[in-house]
């Protein structure tokens, strides 16, 4: 079993796949470490061998902000524009969509379940 960045990467998946189950590392930047570690990307992670995971592990530690660490940079990054109320920040505070998204007819992900306002009903007379 593989564990780098606190995470337990799956035996029997290819390395660039596996790599990608860790918080902060997309497929290309998977395929940059395993070139890096001189490993082939078919490989599973299973015939990986000790070497290979040590060294992967202290690249990933020493050159890239994942997980826990990286998790936390965004956090602060939002809160920041949080407090100094730019636009942004406004949109994260009301759980709107933040990068200019049409709110007219969708955006149900980002605003949550759909809540019905009931129409005025009409004086009759």
């Amino acid at each position: 079993m593989a564990r780098i960045a606190g995470v337990d990467l799956p035996r029997n998946k290819r390395g660039v796949i596996a790599l990608t189950y860790i918080y902060g590392i997309g497929p290309s930047l998977a395929k940059n470490i395993l070139a890096a570690a001189d490993v082939s990307e078919d490989t599973k992670v299973q015939d990986w061998n000790d070497e290979n995971i040590k060294f992967i592990s202290k690249y990933i530690q020493d050159e890239f902000r994942v997980e826990g660490e990286l998790r936390s940079e965004i956090q602060l990054s939002i809160k920041r524009l949080m407090d100094i109320a730019c636009y942004r920040g406004l949109r994260h505070r009301k759980g709107l969509p933040v990068r200019g998204q049409s709110t007219k007819t969708n955006a149900r992900t980002r605003k949550g379940k759909k809540k019905t306002v009931a129409n005025k009903k009409k004086v009759t007379k």
